[in-house]
């Protein structure tokens, strides 16, 4: 584990089971920073911060509020193939066409990414063709946060029709194309 164990100090943990950790007593490990004592000091106030300020309930509770509102929105638009995560790790794949599932095209999901950012959403972009939108907020984050969120992303994919409504051609056959 890393990054967000330390808020913003670097610093990483190695977490495992008892079986694999005493496989590392056989041999002998160097690490350049290990047993740092202002390390352990931030790493121990981190841990007493997300106990006190019960950041895990609440991750609990507005991931699930998210994930809901986030399937309203794979239910809203024919672009949303699926929602998926657990906790504050959550995905939306992006797809031309919810019965075949193939991919939004890289392009698209740019511009859905770039509307985000416009509007004051910082997401990331995954999956192997680049059409999975990535959320993961941080554990302070509230149901006012969320639902400001859901709006950004309804906007973004509102503002995507509309632009693929004006690539829209229909040919004499009535077969639609997008340019």
């Amino acid at each position: 584990m890393a990054k967000g164990i330390g808020n913003g100090f670097p610093m990483a943990a190695v977490v495992t089971t008892t079986e694999i950790a005493k496989c590392l007593t056989e041999s002998m490990h160097v690490n350049t920073f290990g047993g740092n004592a202002l390390a352990c000091t931030v790493g121990s106030a981190v841990i007493d911060a997300i106990d006190e300020d019960k950041l895990q309930e609440n991750a609990a509770f507005v991931g699930t509020y998210l994930l809901e509102n986030l399937r309203q929105l794979r239910d809203e638009f024919e672009i949303v193939g699926d929602v998926r995560g657990k906790g504050l790790m959550l995905g939306i794949e992006l797809v031309n066409n919810k019965e075949s599932r193939t991919p939004l095209p890289v392009s698209d999901t740019a511009d859905i990414f770039e509307d985000t950012k416009n509007m004051g959403i910082l997401i990331g972009k995954a999956g192997i063709h680049g059409n999975v939108l990535r959320i993961k907020p941080p554990m302070c984050i509230t149901t006012a946060d969320a639902d400001y969120g859901i709006a950004v992303l309804r906007k973004a994919f509102q503002n995507h029709l509309k632009r693929k409504e004006k690539r829209r051609i229909v040919t004499k056959q009535n077969i639609d194309v997008y340019v």
